[in-house]
């Protein structure tokens, strides 16, 4: 293959309108998403922001570096999605409006990045101010997409939109490293200039390896890039730039190790979780064809699209059958037309990843998957459009053109806007979700929380109801149903809900800690202290399940074994008044009235104010003279 035509340079005169149109992305990426900042934190923001503990701790560079890969899930084993969001924490504590703008930051970074990587690509196939009006409107489709709404304004998927940044910038910079003196000719050996831009890319495609698995497709894509815009085919790529190859394969080093310090996200992605293999394929044959569905009518956005899989063929046969006839095309516009194939090929294999590769249970579907896949929609309707329009009305292309895409970024930036608005509380946004998934567990059980949060207990019961209507089994929400109903004084009633919890992994210390409190609310002290030590064998020294115990064996009146559970409480809790006056009691009881004084008054330097307490002292001081 012949390489493609090169250019001699860029335009004449392009710099200034370059300015402006990178000034009016921006400006459009701000008004699309400046509602966003009233946005709270939903979903995993919580355990990956508000109860991350690397993140409060900043001179322990080994926790931001290897932040919890289950406890705090999203963030798990991607250290720059962490560590931006230590600076975020830094900064304003746990206020969700400063993390918010970082969001949009990176966001108009990228489609800066975008606009950038798309008008020097086309200026390399022809140089001319056609370049400019395809790519600003490409880039601005792409920013106001409606469908970028889970990677910009979900806090947490920052670390799908950080890794996009990385990822065109891994591209960008080796556009500009095939560019030497702002022409389109390959270079034959490198300059000082040129060499920076390559070290760039390395550096860009090493932190987006440390920020998301998604960027594990980058080297590929470039040297795609290279065999089709530059080289012009993959051999002579190779040889040309066999070192920076080198060095972008061995950021996958990096990602092979973060990637085993997850251990599959707690067993929730990976060939060895819950979801098999064939049944997440067929599932992903509806999500690539939902997805692009949406990229060109995002009606019906949905906020999370549950865990059931497609197990039957025929459930997908259509969708399956247009995947095949697009993988065909695009394998055949690769090998024919390698200028046409490069976009499809890029946008499967930034989808492949997490929607065909690697199973991920606990989200088969999820639109922030298509940020950046999206660029290369954007890049393909733009080019298409524009073609279409200069074949029918040559003078007036530009200007219709123009004129078309800005019309169509008002109406996506306004959906945009629009659902943005779901993001106001947890509660619009699970409400959201259920009506656009009313056989979604999850998005009802999460709905549940956000009501009881609320104060709206019926909500939440009926809310944790139809979850369990659509799900019998979700574990999760009986869970929180069974420690609602035991919060309301209804233990009988929940009993039966913790017990088919345990069938889920999680929670199994908790779950006991409940059952032993339901049981022993019901009278029934024996069930009530076996639960109390198994919550114990699981989570040794917990003062909460030593405190239950504590309590359970003293009123059987077993108070010299109580004792020895109080004390295990108190060491878990030292500063716990109430810990240390139930010890006392029991110590008292038990006949050691001296050591109770001791305890007395140790709960009331505590507790100096708590009546009680100050009288069990008095008690004690009085049952020790009278024994003296």
């Amino acid at each position: 293959m012949t390489p493609p035509p090169q250019s001699a340079g860029r335009p004449a005169g392009s710099g200034v309108p370059d300015v402006l149109a990178m000034g009016f992305l921006v400006l459009a990426v701000i008004l699309a998403y400046a509602n966003s900042v009233a946005g709270v934190f939903v979903f995993d923001d919580v355990p990956a922001i508000v109860e991350n503990p690397t993140l409060r701790a900043p001179g322990d560079v080994v926790g931001l570096l290897a932040p919890p890969g289950d406890e705090a899930g999203t963030v798990g084993g991607r250290p720059v999605v962490n560590l931006s969001l230590a600076v975020n924490y830094a900064i304003g504590g746990v206020q969700p409006r400063g993390y918010h703008l970082v969001n949009i930051a990176i966001h108009a970074a990228s489609a800066l990045l975008l606009f950038g990587l798309i008008r020097r690509t086309l200026d390399r196939l022809r140089p001319s101010s056609q370049s400019r009006s395809i790519a600003f409107v490409a880039a601005l489709l792409w920013a106001v997409h409606p469908l970028q709404t889970e990677a910009v304004t979900y806090v947490v998927q920052r670390a799908e939109s950080l890794m996009g940044l990385f990822y065109l910038l891994t591209l960008y910079s080796f556009v500009r490293y095939t560019e030497p003196d702002g022409a389109g000719a390959a270079p034959v050996g490198p300059a000082a200039g040129r060499r920076r831009w390559a070290v760039a890319a390395v550096l860009a495609c090493l932190l987006g390896m440390a920020t998301k698995e998604a960027m594990v497709s980058a080297p590929l894509v470039v040297l795609l890039y290279d065999r089709t815009f530059v080289a012009g085919s993959f051999g002579r790529a190779w040889r040309r730039r066999r070192k920076l190859y080198l060095a972008m394969a061995a950021t996958w080093v990096l990602l092979a190790v973060l990637i085993a310090s997850t251990h599959g996200r707690g067993g929730s992605a990976g060939f060895g979780g819950p979801a098999g293999v064939w049944p997440y394929a067929l599932t992903q044959c509806r999500a690539l064809v939902h997805y692009l569905g949406l990229a060109f009518w995002p009606d019906r956005l949905v906020f999370d699209y549950g865990t059931a899989l497609v197990h039957n063929l025929g459930e997908v046969r259509p969708q399956a059958l247009l995947l095949v006839l697009l993988f065909a095309a695009s394998a055949w516009a690769l090998i024919r037309h390698p200028r046409m194939g490069f976009p499809v090929v890029s946008f499967f294999a930034l989808l492949a990843p997490s929607s065909s590769l690697i199973p991920i249970a606990t989200e088969p579907m999820a639109e922030h998957r298509m940020y950046l896949p999206l660029a290369a929609v954007s890049a393909v309707v733009a080019i298409a459009v524009f073609a279409a329009l200069a074949r029918l009305a040559p003078r007036a292309a530009r200007i219709g053109f123009c004129a078309l895409g800005i019309a169509a970024a008002l109406v996506l930036g306004a959906a945009t806007v629009r659902r943005n608005r779901d993001y106001r509380s947890e509660l619009a946004l699970w409400a959201d979700t259920v009506a656009k998934m009313p056989r979604n567990p999850r998005a009802h059980n999460n709905l549940a929380q956000a009501a009881l949060a609320a104060g709206d207990a019926a909500q939440a019961a009926a809310e944790f109801a139809a979850a369990l209507q659509a799900d019998p089994d979700y574990a999760p929400a009986h869970y929180n149903l069974g420690a609602m109903l035991l919060d309301s004084g209804r233990p009988q009633e929940a009993i039966p809900h913790l017990e088919k919890a345990l069938a889920a992994p999680r929670h199994q210390a908790e779950l006991r800690l409940l059952l032993g409190e339901a049981f022993e609310r019901t009278g029934k002290y024996a069930p009530a202290a076996d639960y109390f030590r198994a919550a114990l064998r699981l989570a040794p020294g917990d003062s909460e399940a030593a405190f239950g115990l504590g309590n359970n064996l003293a009123a059987q009146g077993r108070y010299a074994e109580a004792v020895g559970a109080f004390r295990l409480a108190v060491a878990g809790a030292p500063e716990r008044a109430q810990i240390r006056n139930n010890l006392a009691n029991a110590l008292l009881f038990s006949g050691n009235a001296e050591q109770a004084v001791v305890e007395y008054r140790e709960a009331v330097k505590r507790d100096p104010d708590n009546a009680a307490i100050r009288e069990n002292l008095e008690r004690a001081r009085a049952q020790l003279k009278a024994g003296r």
